[in-house]
Parts: C-alpha cells; sequence; structure tokens
C-alpha cells in the first residue's frame, strides 16, 4: 500500500467519523420536515340548524370542489364551495345543499335561523377610515383646518361631519381626493340598489339638458369584511362599474400628481396678470399632460392641504371624461352633465341614480363579482377639469346609508 492510498483511508475514515458524531449530536429539533399540503376534513354534512343575526354574514365552507348547488324553497342562492347567507328579515330559511347533477346527487337539508339583533344598528355611516384630499377650493375650509392640525385631527373632523344621521358636506378636491367609511353592519346584496351616498349635486333650472347642472361625479370603491378583522384592506376593494365604466372616453390607472403652490399670489380679477394668478396649483399626470388647478376670487384661503407637508402628492384611479361645458359660450354659465348611474354627487339626493347597486361591482379585470354584502365605502373625485370660473370639478361627500335597513 502507498502513501497516497494510506491518505485516502484516512480522509475517508475521519469523514465516516465526523458524519457520525454530527448525527448523534442532532437534536429532534434540528430536522427539516418536508411541507405536506394541510389536512382538508372530509365533508360530513350540513348541521340541522345555524344561527345568525340579520345584516351579518353566515359562512358555510364545504372544502368541495365538485358542483354543488345551495337553495332555498326551490330559488338557486349560490353555486359556490362556501356559501355567505346574509339577510335583512328575522326568519327562518329551508336550506338544501345538493352535490352533483346526476341520479347519485346527494341532497343535504338544513334551517337558517335569522335573528332580530341584540343591540340598535344604524342605516348611517358609523366611521370614516380614511381622508386625503386633493387640492381645490374648499380645502381646509370643508372640514375647517385650524392651525397645527394633523392628518389624525382632520380625519376626526370627516369623522364629526359625516357619522350618524345629522350628516354635514365634506370636499374631496379634484382628480383621486378621498375618503373610507363603514357601516356597523354589512349592507346586504338584494335585488335593487341597496345603498345612498349623499352630495350637494343638483339640476340647472337654465340648463338645456335638463339632467345638468351642478353634477360632479366621485368614483365608488365597495369592500366586504370577508376576514372580519372590522378594516378595509388592500386586498377586498372593488370598483362599482358605473354607466360610463366600460366606455373607452374611460382611463383606468389614471395618475395625477399636484405640486405645493406659491401661496403668495392672489388673483386680481380684471388685471394684466389675471391668467398668470389664477395658473395657481401645478399638476402632471401619466399620459403626459400638465396644468393647473386654478384659483378664483371667492376663496382665498390655500388650496393644498395644509396639513400635507411634502412638496407634492398624487393619486391613482379611474378618470372619467369632462362632463363640465360652457352652455353660454361667453364663459358665464357652465353646467354638469349627470352620469346615468353608478356614481356620487352625480344626481341630486332625492333622485334615483343616488342610489347604488353592490351588484355592479367589478374586480380589476373588468369582471363583474358577487359579493354577498359590503361593510365599507371609498369615493374619489373622478373628474380632472376646471369649469371656467366655478374651478375644478371636485366631488362632496354629505353622508350616506343602507337603503335595505328600515
Amino acid at each position: 500500500m502507498n502513501k497516497k492510498t494510506i491518505n485516502y483511508l484516512t480522509i475517508g475514515l475521519l469523514s465516516l467519523f465526523f458524519a457520525g458524531m454530527i448525527a448523534s449530536c442532532k437534536h429532534d429539533d434540528d430536522e427539516v420536515l418536508t411541507p405536506t399540503d394541510p389536512v382538508v376534513e372530509p365533508f360530513k354534512g350540513l348541521d340541522s340548524v345555524y344561527t345568525i343575526e340579520r345584516f351579518r354574514v353566515l359562512s358555510i365552507p364545504t372544502q368541495l370542489s365538485e358542483n354543488l348547488t345551495w337553495s332555498i324553497n326551490d330559488s338557486l342562492i349560490s353555486q359556490n364551495s362556501e356559501l355567505e347567507f346574509i339577510s335583512p328579515k328575522a326568519t327562518t330559511y329551508p336550506l338544501t345543499l345538493k352535490i352533483g347533477n346526476n341520479a347519485d346527487a346527494k341532497v343535504y337539508h338544513s334551517k337558517i335561523r335569522v335573528t332580530k339583533e341584540a343591540g340598535v344598528l344604524s342605516k348611517y355611516i358609523s366611521k370614516v377610515f380614511d381622508f386625503r384630499p386633493a387640492v381645490g377650493q374648499f380645502m381646509n375650509e370643508i372640514p375647517e383646518y385650524n392651525q397645527g392640525n394633523t392628518a389624525v385631527n382632520m380625519l376626526q373632523k370627516a369623522n364629526a361631519s359625516l357619522v350618524g344621521s345629522n350628516s354635514t358636506m365634506i370636499s374631496l378636491g379634484g382628480f383621486g381626493g378621498y375618503v373610507v367609511f363603514g357601516f356597523d353592519h354589512t349592507i346586504p346584496n338584494l335585488d335593487g340598489r341597496d345603498f345612498k351616498i349623499l352630495g350637494n349635486a343638483f339640476f340647472g333650472n337654465a340648463a338645456n339638458d335638463p339632467r345638468s347642472g351642478n353634477c360632479e361625479p366621485g368614483i365608488i370603491m365597495v369592500a366586504y369584511d370577508k376576514n372580519k378583522n372590522g378594516k378595509p384592506d388592500d386586498n377586498e376593494w372593488y370598483e362599482i362599474a358605473g354607466s360610463e365604466y366600460f366606455k373607452n372616453t374611460t382611463v383606468k390607472d389614471y395618475s395625477i400628481t399636484y405640486m405645493k403652490p406659491n401661496e403668495n399670489k392672489t388673483p386680481v380679477a380684471g388685471s394684466e396678470d389675471w391668467q398668470a394668478d389664477i395658473e395657481y396649483i401645478k399638476w402632471t399626470d401619466n399620459l403626459g399632460n400638465t396644468g393647473f388647478k386654478t384659483r378664483n376670487v371667492f376663496h382665498s384661503q390655500s388650496y393644498y392641504p395644509l396639513w400635507f407637508t411634502d412638496a407634492s402628492y398624487g393619486f391613482t384611479g379611474t378618470r372619467l371624461k369632462d362632463n363640465f361645458y360652457d352652455q353660454s359660450g361667453n364663459g358665464s354659465y357652465w353646467v354638469g352633465k349627470s352620469y346615468e348611474f353608478g356614481y356620487a354627487d352625480n344626481a341630486p339626493n332625492n333622485d334615483e341614480a343616488s342610489n347604488i347597486d353592490i351588484s355592479w361591482a367589478v374586480d380589476r379585470n373588468g369582471k363583474y363579482i358577487k359579493l354577498p354584502g359590503i361593510d365599507f365605502v371609498k369615493v374619489y373625485t373622478g373628474i380632472n377639469q376646471e369649469a371656467g370660473w366655478l374651478g375644478e370639478v371636485s366631488t362632496e361627500v354629505a353622508g350616506a346609508y343602507d337603503l335595505r335597513l328600515k
């Protein structure tokens, strides 16, 4: 045996020795387990009865992927693996689950007992979760900004304005400015329109189009609190597809950025520098456009939210086609056309067009989504336009309420 062979044997024996030592010192806690799929319990049928308060969602999961139908009194209510059921009425419903489509289909029967809630529900907004307005002539006025106020203070003021039956108005400013609010119960998604959003829209007596006047449409987003954590999560939002949603004049994923203005400029009507004076807050968008949110003689305060410290800020969302036009032809009478349905501050509060149907909700791809109901609403200004001496088109919100809770 030569010297090289002896060296190889020595190295091999040492390797085996140390491997054995490592194995003997290894603890059970150090072992890396191969991940496995979660254990899915086989479906064992329905409970004899399920109990839920009205305006609350009952969830019955089955973990089944085969064909199934849920029905009440022979009326199909769902074909999903998980039933999500909600009712505004306290009564008992006969529930049937059918699995399969052939003669071997399995049928299960149960009951859903809907009871009156223990407390008192309000049909009005119960909480404002977020308030981030864009620039505009009513900014820092409704709600009012006071020196030293922070975003937390302004959110509290928006909350005080919108919660309850005696709500007052807030302004969202130009395109993208938004407010997010919720209810103390789930508004059920039933046949017809389900909730109303209040604004300050009105039809003009002198407008050539009878459904035109001061209409400043806001995009509406809705969310169902599926995980029951009491807050609107980013992955729960769906857009209400109003009458303009599928038109090629509507721009999806439109982005705008507003620049903090020079507050030393004050417009003087009739002066030679009038045009330069009113070009107040510069904006740019993701389409390569640039422009100004104008200043007018009716509002002298800052149009930039004074609790915002950044030199610029912006928004992204769905932009609607401009709806204001100069009916007079000389700039003296501007009117905003009301879109047919599906927007906030788009029609008077007593008009059917201010009522919203949850079934209009679509996902990011424009596909209609079937929600059992909604818990949260987001409204943002959907127009980026200057309407002459009227100033920017800005959505106002003056409250909202559930049309199902009587």
